[in-house]
């Protein structure tokens, strides 16, 4: 996990950067509820509340958002559509998957 370039200073917070950071990525990366992030975080020995969980959401989440968008890679001119066939329990499901020249993935459709 890195943390975003250029965080905002969290002066008056009780916590330090690293774990308002850490705590607003496992949010959104495994698209947890706050209520899993609050246990997350208590097995770290954290304790911290739900609430304290979304606040911080609702307040660095944009910014972790645009640093992510800024640091990716733009996509190139060229790309092409894969199509796969994936049997999953036996039902056929159809994968298209959209890649840019630079093999990025832009867009997956089951």
């Amino acid at each position: 996990m890195k943390i975003p370039c250029t965080m905002p200073r969290l002066k008056g917070y009780r916590f330090p950067r690293e774990i308002v950071a850490y705590a607003v990525w496992a949010y959104h990366r495994f698209a947890l509820s706050t209520a899993d992030v609050e246990d997350l975080l208590a097995e770290r020995g954290v304790i911290v509340s739900r609430e304290t969980v979304r606040n911080w959401v609702n307040r660095f989440g944009r910014h972790f958002a645009d640093c992510i968008k800024r640091d990716r890679p733009g996509t190139s001119d060229k790309w092409h559509l894969d199509e796969v066939v994936v049997p999953i329990n036996g039902v056929k499901f159809w994968l298209w998957r959209a890649v840019d020249a630079d093999g990025n993935v832009l867009d997956i459709l089951v």
